[in-house]
């Protein structure tokens, strides 16, 4: 079997993990640092960021500014707000990146894969055809064809206008 490299990856691997009251979401929440946070969106109750360890490219997720766990500790504004910023996403990516289709899921709890747990946030993923291919399937490695900081960018224009 070859080897398929994702040097990228080891990073967010062996960097230590904070042990903090606060989540990395609220953490970007509260910087003014968006480029470096690759912050693409902001709105009155929630923000919209480029993951930077992606399944796919254009992978980005909306985040409220209030950590909770679960959609309980939204007030009903709140949750519109969420919901109003994922379909933003989904313009601008559709527009910027053409995808055929869009995997939008929240992952509640950790047997149910949410890898922050204390703090709701919605994944935005962009699908095309044949995107699924040996790479991940077989290499558990995905391609990412765009640099991060150049597709937030472009993102940031689009969902600026």
């Amino acid at each position: 079997m070859e080897s398929l490299h994702a040097p990228w990856r080891i990073e967010y691997i062996l960097a230590p993990k904070p042990v903090q009251d606060d989540s990395l979401f609220t953490r970007i929440a509260q910087s003014n640092e968006d480029e470096a946070n690759l912050v693409v969106a902001r709105a009155r109750t929630c923000y919209a960021v480029l993951n930077r360890y992606p399944y796919n490219g254009g992978h980005l997720m909306v985040v409220p500014y209030k950590q909770t766990p679960d959609f309980n500790g939204l007030t009903d504004e709140e949750t519109a707000d969420l919901w109003k910023l994922v379909r933003r996403c989904v313009n601008a990516l559709t527009t910027l990146m053409k995808p055929q289709g869009f995997n939008i899921g929240i992952n509640l709890g950790q047997v149910a894969g949410a890898g922050i747990l204390d703090h709701l946030h919605i994944h935005v993923v962009p699908r095309w055809n044949g995107d699924t291919n040996f790479m991940p399937v077989i290499g558990h490695t995905s391609v990412v064809p765009q640099a991060l900081d150049e597709l937030a960018g472009q993102l940031r224009g689009l969902l600026a206008q």
